[in-house]
This record gives C-alpha cells, sequence and structure tokens, in this order.
C-alpha cells in the first residue's frame, strides 16, 4: 500500500534536487534594461521596466487531466491552469495582465478543445486578465492524451512588490480557505483510490459527492481579493500553498519558522484520502493544501485590515504566526520541516 507521495511517483526532496540541477546551468543575466529582480525559487519572477516591475509565471494542470478524463468532463480545468498561474502571480504583489495557454495533444479532439476553452475563458474572467495567444502542439509520439500549461504576465509598481525579505518574528499568518484538493497530490490521491477499488464514480466516505466531482473542484483564484488587501494594509510575504503543502512557506525567508497553530479545517475529501490511505499527518500536509490554499503573512497590527479587505469573497482567518527559528510547523500535529 503506497503511503507517501514519493512512493506514488512524485518526490518532493528528488525534484528539489531536479530543480537545483537545472538552475545551478542557469548563470546568464540580460545586459541592458529588463534584469531581473528576483531569485529563482520564488512563486514568480520579476525584471525591471522603469518605474515597474514586469513578472512572469508559469504552470500547468497536472494529472487532475487524468481525473477530467474519466469524468469525460473537461470545462473546469482550464480554470485550474489560470488559477495555478495568477495566484503564483499575485504572491509577490503583481496583478495578472495577459495570459497565454499551451494545449499539447496526442490527437484532435473538438469536444475536448470546446471545453478546455470554456474552463479557460471563465478562469480569465475571475482573474481579469486577458488571453492574448496560445500554442496548439500536435505530438503523437510524446504525448498520450492531453496535457495543458500556461504562461501569465503580469506588473507591479517596484516599491510595492512583495518579496518575503520583509517577513519577522511577531508577524502572523492569515489562512485563505482552499476549494479542496485543487491541482496539486493528484498522483498520490489517484493512487489511493486505486489501491483502494474506488473510481470516480464512487462517493466519498458517506456523503452524496463522488469522488470524480470532489477532486474536479476548480482551484481557487484569490487575485482579486488579495489585491483589495495589498490596497489596504502592508503585508510581508504570500504564499500559494500547492505541491509541498504549507513547506512552500518556506520559499519565502530562510532564518524563520512559521508556525501554523490553528489550521483551516480541511475538506472531506482530505480526511477521506487520510483514512483510505492510511496516511500520516506529516504527509498529507507536504503533499495536499489542508484546507488552506493561499497564505498571507503580514504585522500583527494589520491582521483586521486584510480580513475585512479579504471579505465578502474569502473567510480566511489568522492561523499562525513567525518565530524566530527555522522552517515551518505544525506544532498540534507535532511536525516541523526545516526547509522546503
Amino acid at each position: 500500500m503506497v503511503k507517501t507521495y514519493a512512493e506514488a511517483g512524485v518526490s518532493q526532496d528528488e525534484k528539489a534536487a531536479h530543480i537545483a540541477a537545472l538552475v545551478s546551468a542557469l548563470t546568464y543575466r540580460r545586459r541592458g534594461p529588463g534584469r531581473p529582480l528576483t531569485r529563482i525559487g520564488h512563486f514568480t519572477g520579476l525584471v525591471e521596466f522603469g518605474k515597474y516591475a514586469l513578472s512572469l509565471c508559469t504552470d500547468g494542470v497536472g494529472t487532475k487531466l487524468i481525473v477530467a478524463s474519466d469524468m469525460r468532463k473537461w470545462d473546469t480545468v482550464g480554470i485550474d491552469c489560470v488559477a495555478m498561474n495568477v495566484n503564483d502571480m499575485v504572491c509577490i504583489g503583481a496583478e495578472p495582465v495577459a495570459f497565454v495557454d499551451y494545449f499539447a495533444i496526442e490527437g484532435y479532439d473538438h469536444e475536448v478543445a470546446r471545453q478546455i476553452g470554456i474552463g479557460l475563458n471563465e478562469g480569465a474572467r475571475r482573474a481579469n486578465v486577458s488571453i492574448i495567444g496560445g500554442e496548439v502542439a500536435v505530438l503523437p509520439e510524446i504525448i498520450k492524451g492531453f496535457d495543458l500549461a500556461g504562461t501569465c504576465f503580469g506588473v507591479v509598481e517596484k516599491r510595492k512588490a512583495v518579496d518575503g525579505r520583509a517577513v519577522r518574528p511577531g508577524d502572523v499568518v492569515i489562512g485563505l480557505p482552499s476549494t479542496g484538493i485543487h491541482s496539486n497530490g493528484l498522483t498520490l490521491a489517484r493512487r489511493i483510490l486505486r489501491e483502494a477499488a474506488l473510481t470516480v464514480f464512487d462517493p466519498v466516505g458517506g456523503t452524496a459527492e463522488r469522488w470524480g466531482p470532489a477532486l474536479l473542484e476548480p482551484t481557487a483564484i484569490y487575485v482579486r481579493p488579495v489585491l483589495r488587501a495589498l490596497a489596504k494594509a502592508r503585508v510581508h510575504g504570500m504564499a500559494h500553498i500547492t505541491g509541498g503543502g504549507v513547506r512552500n512557506l518556506v520559499r519565502l525567508k530562510r532564518g524563520v519558522e512559521f508556525r501554523i497553530t490553528d489550521p483551516l479545517e480541511p475538506q472531506p475529501v482530505f480526511r477521506e484520502l487520510e483514512a483510505l490511505g492510511g496516511i500520516e499527518a506529516s504527509e498529507m500536509y507536504q503533499t495536499f493544501n489542508m484546507g488552506m490554499g493561499f497564505a498571507i503573512v503580514a504585522p500583527e497590527d494589520e491582521a483586521k485590515a486584510i480580513l475585512r479587505a479579504l471579505r465578502p469573497d474569502v473567510k480566511a482567518r489568522v492561523v499562525g504566526d513567525v518565530q524566530k527559528g527555522r522552517g515551518v510547523s505544525v506544532p498540534a500535529l507535532d511536525i516541523h520541516w526545516d526547509s522546503y
């Protein structure tokens, strides 16, 4: 029985080593206007553009696409594609402006394409971005089924960029609820269901909801409420809680400890996966978002203003704080990681 994401085929440690090997070769920096302003490793990158900084990031939907194909329902995964990018971008305070998609296919299916377009358009509406182009790549010798990814462009005044360097002990961590599993950890979730002899058409525990719709619930898009909060209060750092779970907070700043002392309540889908697979809490919190899809780190005296700005769209609350130390922890579950 598979008990970890790594055993299912996705090792966070190996992924980090793979990224390090790739990044070690990326030494060239542009000469002239447009110099990079951020290190590789943040949720998005910035380049100088006079008074402004331009931002670029890219991401895909992952094996959630397999669930969509099992259900023969592809009209929401485009939302996920947009969400995975714009949520990363707003982590640095940049407002997403434009988006391009990359749709790699094994063969032609006009109905799949139509439904993908519906989701991309809805994601663009929710994030207030324009889809200005994209690419359909027909790769029958490489692709089995299809893959969907995108790249987002955005902008922020340089003085308003939020890169995490201001995070300090005494700050609070504000958790924004997820809508469910979002677009990470699906490889482990699908493996748990398969080993439990369950399909996407079976109910989630004793509920009326089926596994397929539960897993396909689109990723929340946090752009509009987060931009409102940035306009109303000082923010020191923000994290999109994706692959790696709450360990993503470590990407903001080294040399402090992010303590999740009062976690948001995970949705039933997480508790059922945990029980079905006999997965340890530490593995759940470093694989899935566990009910918290985004986090804002800010001075304690700014928390009320941030929470007011997030409402009514997002019912967020303070879930922890920043202390002297290292890494990220969930004390109630006796969980601690030193690094991302």
